[in-house]
C-alpha cells in the first residue's frame, strides 16, 4: 500500500464490463501500475482494428497497457512482477492465468464476476441469467485460483432482473454495480477485513459461452422459454428466426395465450406479430430484417406481409 493509502494494482480486463470497473478505481485515487488488455482486433462491417475498452479507458488517463499474446511467456511474468503490485484485479480480461501469475501479487489476485457465484461460473453469465429466466443476479468479488470461477468469496452484491429487462440493460446495470462493488472490497481491505467463504460446489452451474447455433429461435419451446431467450440475447448477439426465406433478428417479444403449431403466425396487428410456441405463444414487438435497421412490428408490416398461417423456420 502506497503512502497515501491507497493500493498498487495491475489491472486485467477487455470489454465494457472491464471499464466499468476500472474506472471508479481511477477515480477513487488507486494506483494502476500496469493495464494488461486483449489484442486490438478488426471489429464492425468495416472490421477497422479498434482498441478494447479497457485500453482507451487507461491510455486516456496515461497508464501503461501491455497486450501479450500469452501470460505464460516469462518476459510477461517478469513485467508482472516488476509493476511491484500489491494485488491483481481481474474483470472480463478473457484469458485463463497461469499459476505462476496467480502467485507475484501478496495480496493475491482479486476477480469481478458477474453472477451469484457458484452459479453460472463462465464465460457467458450475464446472457445466460436471462436465458434461464433468473429473477436475482449480482456481482461476486473472490478471490482468483486455478480452476475457472471457483475461488473462495469475499463478498456479493444482489439485484433484481425484472422479467421485462433484456441482456443489454442487465449488462449495464451489472457493470456498474460491479464498478461499486470492487471499491467495497477495497474499503473492507484497507481495514484489514477481507472475509473468505468457500464455494459449494454441488451447487455450482456453468454459463459457457454463447454460440451462433444457439441464436436461431426455437419455436418448440414454451412462450417464456422463448420470450427469455430473445431478451438474453437482445441487443447483441441478438436472435433470429426465418420467415418466407429471410432471416429475422428479433428484438423484444411479450408472452401470448394462442395456440398452434409451433413457428406458425397466429395473427399480424398493433399488438405486433403473434407466434405460436410449444405453450402459448410470443408477440414480436420489435425486429430487424435483413440488411435493415432495428424496427417496430407496426413499421414492419407497413411494408411487409405476415400472413397468418405462415411459418417461421420453414
Amino acid at each position: 500500500m502506497s503512502e497515501n493509502g491507497k493500493f498498487r494494482i495491475v489491472f486485467m480486463g477487455t470489454p465494457a464490463f472491464a471499464a466499468a470497473a476500472l474506472d471508479p478505481l481511477i477515480s477513487d485515487g488507486q494506483e494502476i501500475a500496469l493495464v494488461v488488455t486483449k489484442k486490438d482486433k478488426p471489429k464492425g462491417r468495416g472490421y477497422q482494428v479498434e482498441q478494447s475498452e479497457v485500453k482507451k479507458l487507461a491510455l486516456k488517463h496515461g497508464i501503461e497497457v501491455i497486450t501479450p499474446d500469452t501470460l505464460k511467456d516469462q518476459s510477461v511474468q517478469d513485467k508482472l512482477k516488476s509493476a511491484g503490485a500489491d494485488l491483481f484485479i481481474v474483470a472480463a480480461y478473457g484469458k485463463i492465468l497461469p499459476k505462476e501469475v496467480l502467485d507475484i501479487p501478496p495480496m493475491g489476485c482479486i476477480n469481478t464476476h458477474a453472477s451469484l457465484l457458484p452459479a453460472l461460473r463462465g464465460a457467458a453469465p450475464i446472457n445466460r441469467a436471462i436465458m434461464e429466466g433468473h429473477t436475482e443476479g449480482g456481482i461476486t468479488i473472490m478471490y482468483m485460483d486455478e480452476g475457472v470461477d471457483t475461488g473462495d468469496i469475499i463478498l456479493q452484491e444482489k439485484m433484481p432482473i425484472p422479467s421485462d429487462m433484456n441482456v443489454g440493460k442487465y449488462h449495464d446495470e451489472m457493470s456498474a454495480l460491479g464498478g461499486k462493488a470492487i471499491i467495497s472490497f477495497l474499503k473492507m481491505a484497507e481495514k484489514g477485513l477481507i472475509p473468505r467463504t468457500k464455494q459449494d460446489d454441488s451447487k455450482a452451474t456453468y454459463a459457457k459461452k454463447i454460440e451462433k447455433s444457439e441464436c436461431k429461435i426455437d419455436f418448440s419451446l414454451t412462450a417464456e422459454q422463448t420470450c427469455n431467450m430473445i431478451r438474453g440475447l437482445s441487443p447483441c448477439p441478438g436472435a433470429y428466426a426465418f420467415l418466407c426465406g429471410k432471416r429475422i433478428k428479433i428484438g423484444c417479444a411479450e408472452k401470448g395465450t394462442g395456440s398452434g403449431k409451433p413457428g406458425r403466425i397466429l395473427s399480424a396487428g398493433s399488438k405486433g406479430i403473434e407466434v405460436a410456441c410449444a405453450k402459448g405463444s410470443i408477440f414480436i414487438k420489435e425486429l430487424c430484417p435483413e440488411g435493415k435497421c432495428r424496427m417496430t412490428c407496426e413499421q414492419y408490416l407497413r411494408g411487409n406481409k405476415a400472413e397468418i398461417g405462415t411459418c417461421f423456420n420453414e
